[in-house]
């Protein structure tokens, strides 16, 4: 039996360009298996570029990279073999059905006869996609050819998880089963690395965060950073204008909200979670009968736009000076 590793994906310095485009600059991460891991960055930062390096589907032209404890560059076979992977568009074999296409890509993984057979009524039936069996793939929606490619990238069973932007096209319903579906996956020691705009979708399901941005990784100190709670909170209550008395009374100003349904919310800033619960204590002490009280933006989207600022991107690498200089001293 062979030993376990710690990390599924070792990303270690890449760099990409395309002729004077230097779309990867300074690419490093690393993926455990077990758990699912969000790369975000703004468009254009080269997520995708990278996945495909991930991929096998494009050599670095600098740096390193393990993908399940093989080396992509030199044991590319191997590699291979570990991973799946699902593109943001699914090419398709037009002329063949759902499950033609699934049998296709189960024999060139070496998987034919029964084990093939009942590996793909599997999958057609956790995606979704048997009332679809006997249909032609030129004819899928784009959500129903999103739910293909996912059953395709898991026609062998991988260790590790490349996926791009697979809720794309999704109805809510099918954005839930996919979740529930990759996070039993990382249960059962899947590695899963996804990339996606749609940053609360990404909440519920990560468990580790990557950032690019003009193709290079943030430290995981500066991420870590950006992820700490909110400063923001949104607050409604029962009755709008006494909650409004109740924060002047306080000295809390705010800016009010409308919501789709008209409702109103006032968002705070707080300097923390303390202060925050300190708040909200104020406020039921005075009768502000308050019924919504939290961030007022997830965590992720948070991070995503303090990464974006280059004022508090100065200010993080500051405080990183100092930290080592205080820990050389």
């Amino acid at each position: 039996m062979s030993a376990a590793i710690e990390y599924a994906i070792e990303v270690s310095g890449v760099s990409r360009a395309f002729g004077k485009v230097q779309a990867v600059r300074d690419a490093s991460l690393s993926v455990p298996p077990g758990g699912v891991t969000a790369l975000i960055g703004p468009n254009g930062s080269g997520k995708t570029t990278l996945m495909l390096m991930l991929a096998t589907l494009l050599q670095p032209d600098s740096g390193s990279i393990r993908i399940g404890g093989h080396d992509a560059l030199g044991d590319t076979r191997l590699a291979r073999a570990t991973l799946g992977w699902m593109p943001d568009a699914l090419g398709v074999w037009e002329t063949l059905t759902v499950r033609e296409a699934l049998q296709a890509v189960a024999a060139m993984y070496g998987l034919r006869g029964p084990a093939a057979t009942s590996r793909v009524t599997t999958l057609l039936a956790a995606t979704g996609l048997d009332r679809l069996a006997s249909q032609r793939t030129q004819v899928l929606s784009r959500g129903q050819k999103q739910r293909l490619s996912l059953a395709r990238a898991l026609v062998h069973e991988p260790r590790v998880l490349l996926l791009d932007e697979p809720a794309s096209g999704l109805d809510p319903e099918a954005r839930v089963a996919q979740r529930q579906a990759l996070s039993e996956l990382a249960a059962s020691g899947v590695a899963v690395l996804i990339t996606s705009h749609v940053l609360d979708e990404l909440e519920q399901l990560a468990t580790e965060v990557v950032f690019l941005r003009d193709g290079t990784t943030e430290t995981p100190q500066a991420v870590s950073a950006a992820l700490r709670p909110a400063t923001a909170w949104r607050i409604r209550g029962i009755d709008p204008e006494r909650l409004g008395i109740a924060l002047t009374a306080l000295g809390v100003s705010g800016t009010t909200t409308v919501g789709l349904g008209g409702e109103r919310s006032t968002v705070v800033e707080v300097v923390d979670e303390a202060a925050a619960a300190d708040l909200l204590a104020r406020l039921a002490a005075v009768g502000a009968q308050v019924i919504e009280f939290g961030p007022a933006a997830g965590r992720l989207e948070q991070a995503f736009v303090r990464l974006q600022d280059p004022g508090w991107r100065d200010g993080q690498r500051d405080a990183e000076r100092t930290d080592e200089a205080g820990g050389a001293r």
